[in-house]
């Protein structure tokens, strides 16, 4: 999860960086701050066996409203969340999986990868797997 978690944390201050409005240590510790959060979030809802499960709960989402995780390592640098959204793409996505980083920018723009790699020793089973193998799927009822 530290690869996972540094690579995201490491691309939105990039985004910052390129505002040329903050300097080197507020970038720093917005970084550090940002992957602390990730990272506790993160801490129970990471599945490496099975990547796609809690997904929805790791998206980093901007989307004209500011992300709480993204807001809170801003606060830690003195960046109100106002400012931080006027610094960063208005709409945002940020995927943060075990063996895969990915993002967009936009509603209808492109997917792009910042980072992927393979499990250690088996491969990862994904969420379409037990369709195809015909493995028993989990149902739930209400």
């Amino acid at each position: 999860m530290k690869t996972e978690v540094s690579t995201a944390a490491g691309f939105v201050t990039r985004l910052l960086r390129g505002t040329g409005l903050l300097s080197e240590d507020q970038l720093q510790g917005f970084r550090f701050s940002l992957e602390e959060a990730l990272g506790d979030h993160y801490e129970h809802h990471w599945f490496p066996s099975a990547p796609c499960r809690g997904s929805g709960y790791r998206c980093i989402r901007i989307n004209h409203k500011m992300d709480p995780l993204i807001g809170k390592a801003g606060c830690t640098i003195g960046l109100a969340k106002e400012r931080l959204f006027s610094l960063l793409p208005s709409e945002l996505t940020l995927w943060v999986d075990p063996y895969e980083v990915s993002y967009r920018i936009g509603e209808d723009g492109s997917i792009c990868v910042l980072y992927e790699s393979s499990p250690p020793s088996e491969p990862a089973e994904s969420c379409t797997d037990g369709l195809r193998l015909n493995k028993p799927m989990m149902t739930c009822s209400s």
